[in-house]
């Protein structure tokens, strides 16, 4: 079973007058098969919590666990989280001239798995998930990222997802940037990817558009380093109505 524990987290992060603390205490427990959104203005911490859980060196844990599966991957290299079951997808994917998609999902799935996957095997379940998010089979051969579209490379994103299937998925914005058929297509794949039911998710997004395709079992506000509000679909629908004024009035004041 996947359950993802953030306990207490403080991060800070480097800059050119020194460290700048910007998560303040964040709890959050994700259950195997719930979807969690998080939602809230820009730079209230929402990608900082990410990168913070996936381990990016940019980001300092101060206070405060994760765990996954009750095993604290705090102090594990971004490789040794991937390994222990930790997916991100990041709302700015970066291209690598030179790799070839195909070469990228083997070594991927192998560097996680420890050992290569069939080769047979393997090709048919690549081709079948590219054609699911309507993804050409020559798309295989081009390389990361590079001179792919918007929705191209969220639906990229989606396809590791499928493919390495995680026990815990971070997703950074993967609405950003989406045509509806693209969104649709995103949404769809990453309901496939949760309906296997022992799987964490947590999705990170400014809008409700894509909660009308993907169903959250909570929805969390947050502002200023902190969850400050949580509850069910129809907070989303409140936020789209009446925007985070209110709750940023709320954490100045606290």
């Amino acid at each position: 079973m996947s359950t993802l524990v953030i306990s207490d987290l403080h991060v800070d992060i480097q800059t050119e007058d020194g460290p700048k603390q910007i998560l303040k205490g964040v709890n959050l427990t994700i259950n195997p098969g719930e979807i969690h959104a998080l939602m809230g203005p820009n730079g209230s911490g929402k990608s900082t919590l990410a990168y913070a859980i996936a381990g990016h060196p940019k980001y300092e844990i101060t206070q405060g666990t994760v765990t996954l599966d009750g095993e604290d991957i705090t102090e594990m290299s971004v490789d040794e989280r991937a390994r222990a079951g930790l997916f991100l997808a990041m709302q700015y994917p970066v291209e690598v001239p030179g790799v070839s998609v195909a070469n990228f999902l083997r070594t991927a799935k192998t560097a996680i798995d420890g050992e290569a996957p069939k080769v047979r095997t393997w090709v048919k379940e690549v081709e079948q998930t590219l054609a699911d998010l309507q993804l050409d089979k020559s798309f295989s051969s081009r390389s990361v990222n590079e001179g792919f579209s918007g929705g191209e490379k969220k639906r990229h994103e989606i396809a590791q997802l499928q493919l390495l299937n995680p026990k815990a998925a971070i997703l950074d914005e993967t609405d950003s940037g989406l045509d509806i058929d693209a969104l649709r297509i995103v949404s769809e794949g990453v309901n496939k990817y949760s309906a296997q039911g022992d799987r964490a998710v947590v999705l990170i997004t400014h809008y409700t558009r894509i909660l009308r395709y993907i169903e959250p079992t909570f929805v969390h506000v947050f502002v200023d380093g902190r969850i400050v509000a949580e509850g069910g679909k129809e907070l989303a629908e409140n936020l789209e109505a009446e925007g985070y004024e209110k709750y940023i009035k709320e954490a100045a004041n606290a």
